[in-house]
């Protein structure tokens, strides 16, 4: 079993990519990136947009799942607009093509976003929250039933000087526990270790995030999520929001189409509805764009991934929380300050 273990958390490694970069990767100006055009159009005397080439880069997890009826339907050739859509494995590889202009809109880690705000000097916006919180306390038992059921325990994690440790730790804090001396949290480099752990485990806790977590308990029955990270970070932060990707637009390319660009969110927002009204048939496309192994997993995961879609104040509140608790943290995890209120884009 625990081979098996491995092998399909190891086809699930890229998953990660949605919410687990901190201070963000360095900008990199240089690279090359692959050659491609954006159409600049304006709208037409009645107002709509003049259909519009949009290039679009997203990451293999999560974050994407609520965009593959958008990608079906450009691919079939039913959108008014030409949507052209690359997935990467990691936001190393988005960055560059976000600073160079290759790409006009990025699905990204949240604080990425902030990042490269600040690294760009603004030069990018974020549209819409598209993924709240997918991260989970599970375990072999029965022990756990709130955050203070972590005292004296041994809690394996991801993500050492990264976002799941500052949400991890605002979470033990508010709710009274000391990170550092009331529990202990073992850190590993891969999600991948920690399915293991809890497969040879009959006692062991883990904070694992979708879809390994539908993955692991697919393969080992007794494991038992115990707590929503998301839900406990509403208890405490009702004022915020636990958010791990939104969409990004160069505001270069979302001043000179704007018409296009808000006719690309409202297809977009109808994409996240169908993803989270029509699981099974969205769970196909899913699975058909290599997000996840399997369409059984991505129906199994696609409701615990709090896909979404928030503008507007709610965008601004639930993000703009979630970056101050971040900052608190550690200032480099959203690029060395917060950004001002024109990293929002409103339409």
């Amino acid at each position: 079993m625990l081979r098996t273990i491995r092998r399909a958390a190891a086809l699930l490694t890229i998953a990660l990519a949605a919410g687990c970069t901190a201070t963000g990767p360095a900008l990199d100006t240089t690279s090359e990136a692959p050659a491609s055009s954006s159409s600049t159009t304006s709208a037409g005397a009645d107002g709509t947009a003049e259909p519009t080439t949009i290039r679009i880069a997203s990451l293999k997890g999560p974050t994407t799942m609520g965009m593959v009826r958008l990608m079906s339907d450009a691919e079939a050739g039913a959108t008014t607009h030409d949507y052209r859509v690359t997935m990467y494995g990691t936001a190393d590889e988005v960055v560059p093509l976000v600073v160079q202009g290759q790409v006009d809109v990025a699905l990204v880690p949240a604080n990425l976003a902030s990042v490269l705000y600040n690294r760009t000097e603004g030069a990018v916006q974020v549209a819409a929250v598209n993924t709240l919180g997918v991260i989970y306390v599970v375990e072999t038992g029965e022990t756990i039933s709130e955050v203070a059921d972590l005292a004296g325990r041994t809690v394996y994690s991801t993500g050492k000087g990264t976002s799941p440790e500052y949400v991890l730790n605002h979470i033990l804090t508010e709710n009274g526990l000391d990170p550092a001396t009331d529990l202990t949290v073992e850190y590993r480099s891969e999600a991948t270790e920690l399915a293991v752990l809890l497969a040879e485990s009959d006692d062991a806790v883990a904070v694992l995030p979708q879809p390994y977590v539908t993955v692991v308990q697919g393969q080992n029955p007794e494991v038992r999520v115990a707590l929503s990270l998301t839900e406990e970070w509403d208890a405490v932060s009702p004022e915020s929001g636990l958010v791990t990707g939104v969409l990004l637009v160069r505001r270069e390319f979302a001043a000179a189409n704007e018409a296009a660009f808000d006719d690309f969110l409202t297809d977009y927002e109808a994409s996240t509805a169908f993803t989270n009204s029509s699981v099974p048939e969205a769970a196909e496309l899913v699975a058909s764009y290599g997000i996840v192994p399997a369409a059984l997993v991505a129906e199994k995961a696609i409701p615990a991934c709090n896909i979404t879609y928030l503008e507007g104040e709610e965008l601004r509140t639930r993000l703009g929380g979630y970056l101050e608790v971040l900052h608190a943290a550690n200032p480099e995890s959203v690029g060395g300050a917060l950004p001002g209120d024109d990293f929002y884009y409103e339409r």
